[in-house]
């Protein structure tokens, strides 16, 4: 609603296009001979059976009542225009048309001011400030203004005595809304000239239980229109000629578009903080408030303290309101056309049971319910009802008025998104889901565990001593501004706080530190979370992980704990790379080797790792299956179960593998197996690569497809044998001794196997000095077991070579010792898998004998 004009007048005509009213509008203006006249829009009846009648008064059937803003001036101002108009008609008898006409369009009202000048223990003293005149140009008729000015330029000037106005509201019973007492008024009704009326006025509400009835259907929206009536008796005269008594009764009706509605208003200043109550130590919360609202209209008043109590609505909008805070105002000055600052002290003596516990058939609160817009910065709805003050002055009327009005009120929120000012997650250990588990089971997800701490802002209006209890959050995490997966941390988990003070003007920060333990983390981008992994395994800097979550909190006040919940935090997690080549820092050795079972083409064997981990992350690993590549042929897999991945060596893992490259990759996986093998039993350094699939946790297969894209190679697992030193776990031929008059040679070997024995099916081998002279050739179809640990072959077959270099060497070293080299193909039968390797080995120390 824009704000009046200090010329508007009053009391305003409408005619049946809606112009706009003007300066030089007509106060009354006539629009025929029915039974009814509009006043500012207003419907204004015949005065009833016994009251004294001006005119009659005519209503077009298609005339809509226009309402007005107008509430105690207008109802005075009504008056004293009736007494005005009166007293014209009283003079001009023999001519009531003309003048009646003259009345209605000539005369102007301009309020200037409505001020209060005093508050009794009954009502109010009102200074009422207006222009008041008789403008004949208005009349647009000839014969109505001619005569008018003739009419009221003989009387010039018309007196009432003091007279009382009652106001009643037909719709609501009949009930009397006040009364006001106009003081003698003098005015001039001389065409042009201007009257300053200045005066005071004694006004006196009526019942403060049918102001709530009126209030309270304003405030639900039921209030389509009201209706008021002033009545009065009034005694008049010009100069020395009295001109009797006369009962008046006049009509407004107000549409409810037009009732003013509550302005609108801004909190310059909220403060929280912790008060002593009394000197056993006990304290409440206090809240300092400033509110700024603009004053539209040309009034003033000074406005005493006043007492209110501020409420949260209850679960349902049938059950009370919950009371949460007694406030009280300091003294309020409101000047006309300006901004008005009112502040009030706020009190929250304790937390009522009934605004934390839980509403029926819901999980929320009437807390939750009001927190939930407020922390998303929506306005959260609270109501204000007075209430009376103890050793106050305000008169027990204005108390009691206040006390039965209820008014909501929209509490502006506040926004929470930069919050969190630093995330930080340490000693972190990843549990893979249980395959075995439950869907519902939180277990079936992967899980994280570790050391959080949070630095949160303390908004500047918060001045409490805080500190948080525990907490619980669900969160999506981020990479890039991309979704990868959700966290759930659905338990309370205990935390720690520390309030840190700002310096130099920056802001305080709770610091919240909390142990976390197994949260579910539920991949929701495979994609996403591949990039992510592969950037960590590979790339040579940290991470950055946005995380947006709502956490519930419990909060210890000094009104006991208050639990908090769907606070937004958004922050960022740091997530520190991995150190330089983190797959040859694994380091993995093979203790135990046993063979489980045997097929035509693979072995599935059970072995225990020792392994290095050179992160600062631990994992626990229920079930994870993997497949082994080389050369990008899939040779086999690798199933772990029940693993606890710790920090620094973890010894005894046991996994169970099975290599069957036929079975995996086909004959040219079969072909990269073999060759595969080969170099590994003559010791050369060689690598596995591990890759994930979409079977590799049966429970989540989008996480083993994301991590399908990353290839982990590591070197192959040699095997540690009990008692050996490191040169010989690197060989499987350990020492030999070539028998010169037998033309035989044994060799002791060294098997990885402790449980099981393998089978030398055929041999064929030659011995070489100096890498390319030849001693002698091994050809053996002779199978022979080779049991766990060292073994002596029996004497196998030589073949001399004496035209070549390496045999003269070979009889010199006799009784001594030679080194030589040895390439051999050599088919194995372990249970009924068979397969031939070719073996290199150098500078095998051989005994040269008789």
């Amino acid at each position: 609603m824009s704000p009046p004009d200090e010329r508007t007048p009053l009391i305003a005509s409408s005619d049946r296009q809606q112009t706009e009213a003007t300066e030089s509008s007509p106060l009354l203006e006539n629009h025929g001979d029915g039974s009814h006249n509009e006043i500012n829009g207003a419907n204004v009846a015949q005065p009833k059976a016994g009251s004294w009648g001006f005119w009659r008064r005519s209503k077009k059937d298609d005339d809509k009542p226009k309402a007005s803003s107008s509430r105690w001036p207008s109802v005075i101002a009504m008056i004293i225009l009736a007494i005005l108009v009166v007293l014209i008609i009283f003079l001009g008898f023999i001519v009531p048309p003309s003048v009646q006409n003259y009345a209605e369009k000539a005369a102007v009202l301009e309020p200037t001011k409505l001020s209060i000048e005093n508050i009794t223990s009954d009502g109010v003293w009102a200074r009422i400030q207006a222009n008041v005149r008789l403008q004949g140009s208005r009349v647009e008729n000839t014969n109505s203004r001619r005569i008018g000015k003739a009419v009221t330029g003989i009387m010039r000037k018309i007196e009432t005595e003091e007279t009382t106005v009652h106001v009643f509201l037909p719709d609501y019973d009949d009930s009397l809304a006040g009364t006001a007492v106009i003081p003698r008024l003098v005015v001039d009704i001389v065409d042009g000239h201007n009257t300053e009326l200045n005066f005071v006025t004694k006004l006196k509400p009526g019942s403060a239980e049918d102001i709530r009835k009126i209030a309270n259907d304003w405030l639900d929206g039921k209030l389509q229109q009201l209706k008021v009536v002033g009545k009065s008796q009034i005694q008049l005269k010009s100069g020395i000629f009295p001109l009797g008594t006369h009962d008046i009764a006049e009509t407004l009706v107000f549409e409810a578009n037009k009732i003013p509605s509550l302005p609108k208003y801004k909190i310059d200043h909220l403060d929280l903080h912790d008060a002593p109550v009394d000197g056993s130590g006990r304290k409440v919360i206090q809240a300092d408030v400033s509110v700024t609202v603009r004053n539209e209209y040309p009034v003033a008043i000074d406005i005493p303290p006043l007492g209110f109590e501020v409420l949260v609505p209850n679960c349902d909008a049938s059950l009370p309101s919950i009371s949460v805070a007694d406030a009280q105002t300091r003294l309020i000055h409101i000047r006309a056309n300006m901004d008005v600052t009112a502040t009030a002290l706020g009190t929250v003596r304790e937390i009522p049971e009934s605004l934390t516990r839980t509403c029926p058939h819901s999980k929320s609160s009437p807390l939750d319910n009001f927190m939930e817009h407020y922390l998303q910065g929506e306005d959260a709805r609270v109501f204000v009802r007075g209430k009376s003050l103890n050793d106050s002055d305000t008169p027990d009327w204005i108390s009691d008025i206040l006390e039965s009005i209820t008014v909501p009120i929209e509490f502006p929120g506040r926004s929470f998104d930069n919050l969190i000012r630093n995330f930080t997650l340490t000693d972190v250990d990843f549990k893979l889901p249980n395959p075995f588990a439950d869907a519902k089971d939180p277990s079936s997800q992967p899980s994280v565990s570790g050391t959080t701490e949070v630095l949160a802002a303390i908004p500047s209006e918060l001045k409490l001593a805080l500190a948080v209890d525990s907490l619980r959050a669900t969160g999506d995490l981020f990479y890039e501004g991309r979704k990868l997966g959700e966290l759930y941390l659905r338990h309370w988990e205990k935390a720690n706080s520390t309030m840190i003070e700002g310096t130099d003007g920056d802001e305080d920060l709770l610091k919240i530190t909390s142990r976390v333990v197994d949260v579910p983390l539920n991949i929701t981008d495979g994609d996403v979370f591949g990039e992510v992994m592969q950037k960590l395994l590979f790339g040579d800097e940290d991470l950055i992980l946005g995380v947006k979550a709502a956490v519930d909190v419990k909060v210890a006040t000094v009104l006991g704990i208050l639990t908090i919940k769907n606070v937004p935090a958004e922050g960022k997690i740091p997530v520190n790379g991995l150190p330089g080549n983190v797959f040859a820092e694994l380091n993995p050795q093979v203790g135990q080797i046993e063979i489980l079972n045997t097929s035509e083409t693979g072995v599935r064997i059970h072995a225990r790792i020792n392994i290095t981990n050179p992160t600062s992350y631990t994992a626990t690993v229920p079930y994870f299956n993997i497949h082994i590549l080389h050369n990008g042929e899939t040779l086999g897999e690798a199933v772990a179960t029940g693993v606890d991945f710790g920090l620094g060596n973890n010894t005894n893992i046991i996994v169970q593998s099975t290599w069957d490259p036929v079975r995996f990759g086909g004959q040219s996986a079969h072909e990269v197996g073999r060759k595969l093998l080969s170099a590994y039993v003559s010791g050369e350094n060689t690598t596995l690569t591990a890759k994930t699939h979409h079977n590799s946790i049966p429970s989540i297969p989008l996480l083993g497809e994301a991590l399908s894209a990353i290839n982990f190679t590591i070197p192959t697992p040699r095997v540690t044998l009990p008692g050996e030193d490191e040169d010989i776990n690197q060989r499987f031929i350990a020492s030999a001794t070539f028998h010169i008059f037998s033309s035989s040679a044994t060799f002791e070997l060294v098997s990885p196997l402790l449980f099981n024995t393998l089978h030398i099916v055929d041999v064929n081998a030659t011995a070489y000095y100096n890498h390319t002279e030849p001693v002698g050739q091994i050809i053996d179809h002779r199978e022979f077991p080779v049991p766990p640990g060292r073994s002596e072959t029996p004497r196998l077959p030589v073949q001399w070579s004496p035209d070549h270099v390496g045999y003269d060497k070979l009889k010199r070293a006799l009784g001594g010792k030679l080194k030589l080299d040895a390439i051999a193909d050599v088919t194995l039968r372990l249970g009924n898998w068979i397969e031939t390797v070719h073996y290199t080995g150098k500078g095998i120390g051989a005994k040269i004998s008789l």
